[in-house]
């Protein structure tokens, strides 16, 4: 049998390989900005900075980087949300031959603190309501010097006026910088247009530290090398095959910071000279729908809790929104329900598809065909240059026939070279060249996959197996059910048993046992949860991935 079944499956126009350039990162901007120099690269409340703009002010800041002491492999960390000015900082770190560490702006000081000291970084550059916690943080890791931008600099003279006026000192933007640190416009300033600095950087050079998530346990720093980052981007950009270089428009509502959102967004929309209408906040729902219509954005990466949101929206439902001009989203980071998916397909006329990802090959590794067979639960087909095995869970070597469950390995040009200071980790996930990612799946017949879950999440009541994600999908088909988390917790009978945390629609009840007899129907006895708990809301990373092992630490703490 044909060891890569898939690639019988892609879409017309889609390659089965692809010939990378050997360039970095930063390379990319540059060249869209040789052939759109005046398309817009970033788009925030109105005020567009072009693709020429954006290169020259990459360079200037790059300069100044250089300046303050910045050398080739020198990690630089970056603490802000969606905004032009985390565009400018990241490309302006790998010009001056520096490692980004983009930090997550919801992350507490002691998050912080960890990551400082793990990277290593002398200088960050921070959004000014941030500047105090970093500041507090400061005295107990190496960072010496902060670069501090505040929002409004990104905005048209008069909304910044009306921001100065009414939400910077409230939204703790208005600080005073303590000796020693630099407002950013302040830096560029200093320098002039005129090319980047005369640093070597390679495609072999190390381009970002991304610290996964934590969702397994500790957060751990992801070495990604130029090569890797444009191999995923051009892969991401080759599953498009509508994409129109220099006309799409990208909605940026999933955090920058967040390996999915830096490539399968910005990275992506960099490559394709396409313009990144930038949503600070991706909890806001009426800045996302205004920015969908108001822009006419065609390409939407996000999460299906995003997705979910705007079809139970009721200024949607009411057709207060034209949404009709979106084209393609891919949605990562967690299940994309079959009733999510057929919805918002409905709403937008555009197509909605899985794709799988993680931060040790940043980003994507498989996704679905945008106009081919979608199977239900369904992760899609491995994308070009990635070959993807099954492999046998006890022994971790032998090969898993088709259909039969195992751990999800493969290898691509974008897999990682490693995790910063942890030698035996990266022995344990990558072998020979492949990596392996933990999440347990089988392989059909045609070539596509399926997660069944995460090793670590597996939950075994008196010796059985039960899939979290398996539960997970069966109660969220109920039609009174949003949202719900499935987990296991210590029972004294059966060792460990299933319980359901389940948030309802609006306007919606429902009883425990009306849970439990939904599921009774549509699974084995021991799968269905003992416990259900209703919530208003669930804990969620910044990319809306249901925090099961947080929903464990709450219960593990009422018991105590």
């Amino acid at each position: 049998m044909d060891d890569r079944p898939w690639l019988k499956y892609y879409d017309n126009g889609v390659p089965t390989t692809i010939d990378y350039p050997s360039v970095t990162l930063f390379e990319l901007l540059e060249e869209s900005a040789r052939k759109y120099p005046e398309t817009p690269c970033t788009i925030f409340k109105g005020e567009k900075i072009s693709y020429k703009e954006m290169n020259a002010l990459t360079d200037r800041l790059a300069a100044g980087l250089v300046d303050l002491g910045v050398k080739k492999g020198d990690r630089v960390g970056i603490f802000m949300p969606n905004s032009p000015q985390f565009v400018i900082a990241y490309f302006a770190v790998l010009k001056a031959g520096g490692v980004v560490v983009a930090t997550n702006p919801l992350y507490s000081a002691r998050e912080i603190e960890h990551q400082a000291n793990d990277a290593g970084f002398e200088i960050m550059l921070v959004m000014s309501n941030f500047y105090n916690t970093i500041k507090e943080v400061q005295p107990k890791t190496k960072i010496r010097k902060l670069i501090v931008t505040n929002i409004k600099e990104a905005l048209s003279p008069v909304l910044s006026f009306l921001f100065t006026l009414t939400k910077e000192k409230k939204g703790g933007f208005r600080v005073q910088l303590a000796e020693g640190d630099i407002w950013l416009q302040d830096l560029i300033a200093r320098y002039k247009p005129g090319g980047r600095p005369k640093v070597e950087v390679t495609p072999d050079d190390v381009a970002l530290f991304q610290y996964s998530g934590g969702t397994t346990g500790v957060s751990k720093g992801v070495i990604a090398l130029h090569r890797n980052l444009v191999a995923s981007t051009l892969m991401i950009h080759a599953w498009l095959p509508d994409c129109e270089d220099g006309k799409e428009v990208v909605l940026m509502a999933i955090p920058l910071f967040h390996v999915y959102g830096m490539v399968a967004g910005m990275c992506f929309a960099i490559r394709a000279g396409a313009s990144m209408v930038m949503v600070p906040n991706p909890r806001d729902l009426k800045d996302v729908l205004d920015s969908i219509q108001k822009y006419g954005v065609s390409i939407y990466p996000g999460v299906p809790t995003m997705y979910n949101a705007i079809n139970n929206h009721p200024d949607v439902k009411a057709g207060k929104y034209k949404l009709g001009t979106i084209k393609a989203c891919i949605s990562g980071s967690a299940p994309l329900l079959r009733e999510t998916k057929d919805r918002f397909e409905a709403l937008t006329g555009g197509k909605l598809v899985e794709g799988y990802g993680l931060s040790e090959a940043p980003t994507a590794s498989h996704a679905n065909p945008l106009y081919g067979e979608n199977p239900p639960g369904s992760i899609g087909l491995p994308l070009p240059d990635i070959d993807c095995r099954i492999i046998d869970l006890e022994d971790e070597v032998t090969v898993m026939p088709v259909g039969e469950i195992g751990e999800l390995v493969f290898k691509g040009p974008n897999v990682m070279k490693g995790y910063h200071n942890m030698p035996t980790e990266t022995a344990n996930s990558l072998r020979d060249g492949w990596l392996y990612t933990g999440d347990i799946a089988r392989m059909d017949e045609k070539g596509y996959f399926y997660i069944v879950d995460r090793k670590k999440e597996l939950i075994k009541p008196g010796g059985y197996q039960v899939w979290p994600r398996e539960v997970e999908e069966v109660v969220a088909a109920n039609p009174k059910v949003l949202e719900v988390g499935v987990a296991g917790i210590p029972d004294p009978y059966r060792g460990e048993t299933v319980k359901a945390w389940v948030v309802l629609k609006e306007g919606e009840t429902a009883t425990e046992d009306e849970i439990k007899d939904w599921c009774k129907d549509r699974l084995a006895k021991f799968k269905v949860p003992t416990h259900v708990e209703f919530r208003s809301e669930l804990p969620k990373t910044t990319v809306g991935k249901i925090l099961r092992r947080e929903l464990v630490r709450q219960e593990k703490e009422k018991v105590s």
